[in-house]
């Protein structure tokens, strides 16, 4: 009986460590830890998307959905735009206002605000970085949307995400 016991406990010791484990886990996985693909979407050759997918907390911990996508048109000249998208419980953000973008070595771009008077919702935000991606240097980013005080909302982009969307520079024009 004891003995039966003594199994039982080793048991319920044993799934108890693993749930820890597992809980230990999921609480440790970071946004900069994801690792994203460069997907191609849309109808050839008449209209081709590259898209570059990732979810990365702002300073206060709020997830954003950040999207690199390249669209290819046949017979026009590609664009390049980074969409932002807030989850519940983001800030609103206000428009037309650009997109600052600054390395760690402080080189600074701004992005011009695609949707000129209103977003699709609140928290969504979409920037032109035709011009800027192929300047940017491979290291890490910050993205700093402003808000209507003089406040931002800065997302830290890592290395291995912006040679990602460098990626997309060289995808079929």
């Amino acid at each position: 009986m004891l003995l039966h016991i003594q199994q039982i406990f080793k048991r319920i010791l044993l799934v108890g460590i693993l749930t820890v484990f597992i809980f230990l886990g999921l609480a440790n996985l970071s946004s900069a830890k994801v690792i994203a693909a460069v997907t191609q979407i849309g109808n050839p050759p008449e209209e081709i998307i590259y898209r570059s997918q990732v979810k990365l907390d702002d300073q206060s911990g709020k997830v954003w959905q950040v999207v690199l996508f390249k669209q290819v048109y046949l017979d026009q000249p590609s664009n390049i735009n980074l969409r932002l998208v807030g989850f519940p419980g983001s800030a609103e953000l206000i428009h037309p206002q650009p997109l600052r973008i600054t390395t760690n070595t402080g080189k600074l771009w701004n992005a011009n605000d695609i949707f000129l008077d209103a977003a699709p919702a609140p928290t969504v935000g979409q920037y032109d970085l035709t011009e800027i991606l192929p300047q940017l240097p491979p290291e890490s980013l910050t993205l700093s949307i402003p808000l209507p005080s003089t406040n931002f909302i800065n997302i830290a982009v890592p290395i291995h995400v912006v040679k990602e969307w460098q990626s997309l520079i060289s995808t079929e024009n």
